[in-house]
């Protein structure tokens, strides 16, 4: 299973789509756990109280000075009294609300799950089978692994270079592994048309770093035990010497791997290569067998064009892989087969799966109840059509038109901001202020719905039914090629409790389900909600002109529209932001980097500066109000930190810090926070704080 979206920036910690995960299942015959009242009780006693006017006061510490740690002052008690649920590996309002997403969907597919068919024709019948069956323990038990028959069978038949390249293709259609990521999306040289793209992949633990660096040798350990576990378990021949073969082979493979702040680079990433050329520089891999694996045209197999990310990686990989003895490669092909296909596969299966990539990796105690985990997997399946039900539901109109109203004031705002940017020369300020004017933002849920009705579900077969869903997927951007882009595409179901910029389409997106306390409070102060949601829309906003945005002009398109002499000043302020992330220490040991988050901590700082800017010109002129003893720019201030009311464990933390370009939530508040001159103002910081920085040494992006 293999694709890739290569542009565009999220929000939150980390994306908490109801995609990711997945789950076991009660008996045969139910539908999940909870009853349609016990569905609609959950949710209206999900969300927690904010307050009278949208902060929970009593979530802070008082015994904290805001200017000495602003994160631990406005969140200190909250975070202390946080117990992070066993089934999850942090917790904070991006949780709460993905849970709260999670039961409303779970109320709405038993509903439909209530009555099964054997071959669903509709698409509520389509939702309620899958479901019912992925819920079906007792039936998964009883079939055993013969599921993975067919696909086992397919990898063992893999006796020469040409099968093997062959079936990698087939990843894109199943749970088959691949080397390399293969998607399709909009060309970022010009991005009315649709691009093949081809990244570098193949590796089972989360980074290079944990192949390559010493303080990680024991979770290598442990991935070596678990690939010996799960090829032991499925028979494969020889499973103890294969096991340290396939590690070793992966090893190989990220020693040739970017680093993932390598990848940040939209110039660096954008490598077009013929299918000619490609065979030329890697000649021991066939690209022909790989595409038609994957169902591509003919015309694209023999003269077509690849964007490739990362082409000596993707190379390096061909070669590593054209040396590499084919049994090494059966084993790895089957290992990564089961370990994809885990969760619709017997209890010993799941467990095996959740004990090392989710417990090992992450320090997740437990593994979530079925329903969650079915929940996942009917939502990765069939998103678009649930989205369509919980949008109805849970959506008022009336929050999409609050929401368009503060929009316009924080793109108001950063047009104000461009006009007067000090460090910008005027031939900059003037292509930034016609990027900002050409600025879409799409809110709740998409124009038009997707079309499921080609997707074949068949009631008793969890396997297949998440397996064709992999290949519907695949099938449904494979038809985009040739055709002009649609721009109103999105990528995040309107379910998603997260929010994202496409540079590509220069829009900015928010899913419905973001839009509830505490980041959009309809009955909150409106400073809570400038500087909740505000900062949200601001930091996906100034993603289009961080040092990635940047590189994108106002129709999307891959092009220097900066001086030099600007982007020499840009990337001088960049480095100097950068340094205060390098220096925040989020484990003994364990820092921040600040080249891989630097778009994200671009974005907070932006998000943060427009959402009290536009606070400001809300007020017209008057004096902001004075609520509980707080001024305006207090609340905003404090509607911005309590989005970040995040715990995480250890093993997680540490996990982020190498691969999410997003800072963890003390860095998310304090940092940004001592760089903006009104927060010194706000909070009577003196020089005598922890947090405070001279003004010469505050860094002024936006």
């Amino acid at each position: 299973m293999a694709d890739i979206r290569r542009y565009g920036w999220l929000c939150g910690a980390a994306l908490l789509a109801l995609a990711s995960g997945s789950g076991e299942a009660l008996a045969a015959g139910h539908a999940a756990g909870a009853t349609v009242a016990e569905a609609k009780a959950a949710d209206a006693t999900a969300a927690p109280s904010f307050g009278a006017w949208g902060f929970d006061l009593a979530g802070r510490d008082l015994a904290i000075v805001p200017g000495n740690d602003f994160f631990g002052y406005a969140n200190g008690r909250a975070v202390q009294d946080i117990v992070i649920p066993p089934d999850m590996t942090a917790y904070g309002p991006f949780n709460m609300l993905h849970e709260l997403s999670r039961k409303r969907v779970q109320g709405i597919l038993t509903e439909l799950a209530a009555h099964p068919v054997a071959a669903p024709a509709t698409i509520d019948q389509k939702l309620g089978t899958f479901y019912a069956t992925f819920m079906d323990e007792k039936a998964i038990e009883a079939l055993g692994p013969r599921p993975l028959a067919a696909d086992l069978d397919a990898v063992r038949a893999v006796r020469d270079r040409t099968a093997f390249a062959a079936l990698l293709g087939r990843a894109q259609t199943g749970f088959q592994y691949s080397l390399f990521g293969l998607g399709i999306q909009p060309d970022a040289k010009d991005p009315t048309v649709y691009a093949l793209m081809l990244d570098q992949a193949g590796l089972g633990l989360p980074d290079r770093d944990y192949y390559l660096k010493p303080e990680l040798a024991a979770k290598k350990t442990a991935y070596q035990a678990y690939v010996l576990q799960i090829l032991t378990m499925v028979g494969w021949p020889d499973a103890a010497r294969m096991a340290p073969a396939v590690v070793a082979f992966e090893t190989r493979l990220a020693q040739v791997h970017w680093a993932r702040q390598d990848m940040r680079d939209p110039d660096r990433i954008y490598n077009p290569i013929t299918v000619t050329d490609l065979a030329r520089r890697a000649p021991g891999f066939d690209w022909a067998a790989y595409l038609t694996g994957a169902e591509l045209p003919e015309t694209v197999v023999k003269s077509g064009t690849l964007v490739v990310g990362e082409p000596d990686a993707v190379i390096g990989e061909a070669h590593i892989a054209s040396e590499t003895d084919l049994d090494t490669l059966r084993a790895w092909l089957a290992f990564h087969l089961v370990d994809n296909a885990a969760h619709e596969l017997p209890r010993a299966y799941v467990q095996a799966s959740f004990d090392f990539n989710d417990k090992t990796l992450s320090g997740q105690p437990q593994l979530p109840e079925r329903w969650k985990r079915a929940v996942s997997a009917t939502s990765g399946a069939m998103g678009m059509a649930l989205g369509q039900t919980y949008v109805a539901r849970y959506f008022p109109p009336a929050y999409r038109q609050m929401m368009e109203s503060l929009t316009t004031e924080l793109k108001a705002a950063f047009r104000v901001r461009l006009q007067h940017n000090d460090w910008m020369g005027p031939q900059t300020r003037a292509a930034a202020v016609q990027k900002l004017d050409h600025f879409t933002i799409q809110i709740g849920y998409p124009k038009r719905w997707r079309d499921y009705s080609t997707l074949v579900v068949r009631q008793g077969d969890a396997y297949g039914n998440a397996e064709r869903a992999v290949g519907f997927e695949w099938r449904y951007w494979l038809g985009h090629l040739g055709h002009p882009v649609d721009r109103d595409e999105w990528d995040m179901t309107p379910q998603t409790v997260n929010a994202y910029n496409n540079p590509l389409f220069n829009e900015v997106v928010f899913p419905a389900a973001i839009l509830q306390p505490p980041f959009f409070n309809p009955k909150a102060d409106p400073a809570i909600n400038y500087g909740a949601i505000g900062g949200v829309i601001g930091h996906e906003m100034t993603h289009s002109f961080d040092d990635e945005g940047r590189k994108f002009d106002y129709l999307g398109r891959l092009k220097e529209w900066w001086t030099k002499d600007d982007e020499a000043r840009f990337n001088r302020l960049a480095d100097r932001f950068g340094k205060q992330y390098d220096a925040f220490q989020v484990l003994p040991g364990v820092h921040v980097n600040g080249r891989l988050t630097m778009g994200e901590n671009i974005a907070d700082l932006g998000g943060l500066t427009l959402a009290l800017d536009a606070y400001h010109a809300s007020l017209h002129g008057k004096p902001a109000p004075v609520i509980g003893g707080l001024t305006g720019d207090q609340r905003v201030f404090l509607g911005w930190a309590q989005v970040w009311r995040q715990k995480l464990r250890d093993d997680v933390a540490r996990q982020r810090v190498m691969t999410d370009p997003h800072s963890p939530p003390r860095a998310r508040v304090n940092i940004p926070m001592h760089n903006i001159d009104a927060w010194y103002k706000a909070w009577n910081v003196t020089s005598g704080d922890t947090l405070y920085l001279k003004p010469g040494d505050r860094v002024k992006i936006w």
